[in-house]
């Protein structure tokens, strides 16, 4: 069941993990393997609570343009590959 969200449309400025693999459409474990390699930002704890800022969330996965690590040689080199005859 979905939770009502207190703040309308706005999403919310500190997520759990549940909430962030949920906006992800991934595992919670997968989350932890994102920070771990960098791709997501460390959680902050507030009180007893682990949580992401949503805002860094958002700047950590702006260069990864939809595909792959960011500055990936291998993606880069495909840019470069023209359309088969």
């Amino acid at each position: 069941m979905k939770r009502a969200s207190a703040f309308g449309d706005r999403p919310p400025s500190y997520v759990s993990k549940a909430t962030l693999a949920a906006e992800l459409d991934i595992s919670e474990s997968t989350v932890d393997d994102y920070v771990r390699r960098g791709i997501l930002p460390r959680p902050i704890h507030l009180g007893g609570s682990v949580r992401w800022r949503w805002a860094q969330v958002q700047a950590s996965l702006e260069p990864l343009n939809g595909a792959g690590q960011p500055n990936d040689p291998f993606m880069a080199g495909l840019k470069n590959v023209s359309p088969a005859a």
